[in-house]
C-alpha cells in the first residue's frame, strides 16, 4: 500500500530543508529539544481528561518522576492501570512528549495511566532504563490500593523504545517472581538490537525513523562489551516466551522496526501466549504520537485502548 497521503505530506514538510540536521546529527540535548518541538506540533492537543497528578516514586538510583492520568468519567476507585513507557530511542522523550497519547489511552481504555520518566542514555546507559521501568511497575502494584488501582488488572506498555521496555519488564516480572502483569501493549517495539530484517533495508531511509538513527540510539544506550543476547536488552532473544502476559502488538508498514515487532508477536503466540498483531498499512514509525496531524492515528489509538480495556476486563 502507498504511503498515507497525510504521512507523505508530513515527510515532505520535515525534509523540506536538506541542510537541516537530523536527530543523529546533533548531541542528545539537541535531539531532546527537537523531539519536544516535533511532538508539540504533531501530538493530540487539549484532550479532556478527568485528572492529572504529578509525583515522584523511589527508583533504583533516586526518585523517578511519574504522571498519573485518571480518565474522564471514571467510575469507582479500583480502576485497571496501564504503566506506560515513552518512546525516544532510550535517549530522548519524557512525560511531556507523550502527553496526548497517554490522555487518549486513559480515556479510551478506562484505565489509570501511569507514565514513567525513566533515566535516559547516554547519561544513564543500559540497564538503567529497564531497571527503572521494572521498579515503577513494582511500586504501582505495591501501592495499588492508595492509587485507586486494581492490582489484578495492571498492564505495561509503550511505543518504540518504550515498547522494548514494556516487553522487557514483562520478562523481568516473570523471571523475578512478580509483580503480576495482566497485559502488554507493545507499539512498534524494538525487540532485537542486532536483527537484520527486510524492513530494516526497505525502510532504512526516508520514513521518519531511519536506520542510521537507530544505530545512533543504540550506540548511546548500550555500553561497549554488552552481550547482545541479553533478553533485557533484546527481548526477542529470550530463551523462553512462556508465561508472559497476553499482548497487543502494533506495527507499521513503513517502519524499520516492523518485522521485529511481528516476529516477537509470533514468538509469544508459539509459546501459547494470547496475542493480537495489527499492522497499519501506509503508516510510519511514530504515528501513535502524531494524531494531531495524521487522521489514521486516531482510530489506531482507539483500537489499542479498546484492546487494553478488553485485556484487563
Amino acid at each position: 500500500m502507498a504511503l498515507d497521503t497525510q504521512v507523505a505530506a508530513l515527510l515532505k514538510q520535515l525534509t523540506a530543508d536538506p541542510s537541516a540536521p537530523g536527530l543523529a546529527d546533533v548531541p542528545p540535548e539537541g535531539g531532546r529539544a527537537m523531539f519536544h518541538a516535533l511532538c508539540a506540533m504533531l501530538d493530540a492537543k487539549d484532550v479532556p481528561i478527568g485528572k492529572i497528578e504529578n509525583s515522584k516514586i523511589p527508583g533504583p538510583a533516586g526518585e523517578l518522576p511519574i504522571r498519573i492520568y485518571t480518565p474522564a468519567g471514571a467510575a469507582g476507585s479500583a480502576l485497571p492501570c496501564l504503566v506506560y513507557y515513552h518512546g525516544g530511542g532510550w535517549v530522548i522523550g519524557d512525560l511531556e512528549t507523550h502527553e496526548g497519547a497517554c490522555r487518549l489511552l486513559a480515556n479510551g481504555s478506562g484505565c489509570r495511566v501511569v507514565s514513567v520518566d525513566y533515566r535516559l542514555a547516554p547519561e544513564h546507559m543500559f540497564p538503567a532504563a529497564p531497571e527503572d521501568c521494572y521498579a515503577a511497575v513494582k511500586w504501582v502494584s505495591a501501592n495499588a490500593a492508595q492509587l485507586g488501582i486494581d492490582p489484578k488488572r495492571i498492564a505495561v506498555g509503550g511505543d518504540s523504545a518504550g515498547g522494548n521496555l514494556g516487553a522487557v519488564v514483562c520478562q523481568m516480572a516473570r523471571d523475578r517472581g512478580g509483580p503480576a502483569i495482566a497485559f502488554q501493549l507493545l507499539i512498534y517495539p524494538a525487540t532485537d538490537m542486532a536483527l537484520q530484517t527486510p524492513a530494516r533495508k526497505e525502510n532504512a531511509v526516508g520514513y521518519f525513523l531511519e536506520e542510521k538513527t537507530m544505530k545512533y540510539f543504540y550506540d548511546l544506550y548500550v555500553p561497549k562489551g554488552t552481550d547482545e543476547n541479553n533478553p533485557y536488552l533484546s527481548p526477542l532473544r529470550a530463551k523462553s516466551f512462556a508465561g508472559l502476559p497476553a499482548a497487543y502488538v502494533i506495527t507499521a508498514q513503513y517502519d524499520v522496526l516492523r518485522d521485529e515487532g511481528r516476529i516477537y508477536a509470533e514468538k509469544l503466540q508459539a509459546a501459547g501466549v494470547k496475542v493480537k498483531l495489527v499492522n497499519y498499512d501506509g503508516l510510519i514509525h511514530g504515528f501513535f504520537t502524531m494524531s494531531g496531524a495524521i487522521s489514521a492515528a486516531g482510530p489506531a489509538i482507539r483500537d489499542a485502548a479498546q484492546a487494553l480495556r478488553q485485556g484487563l476486563a
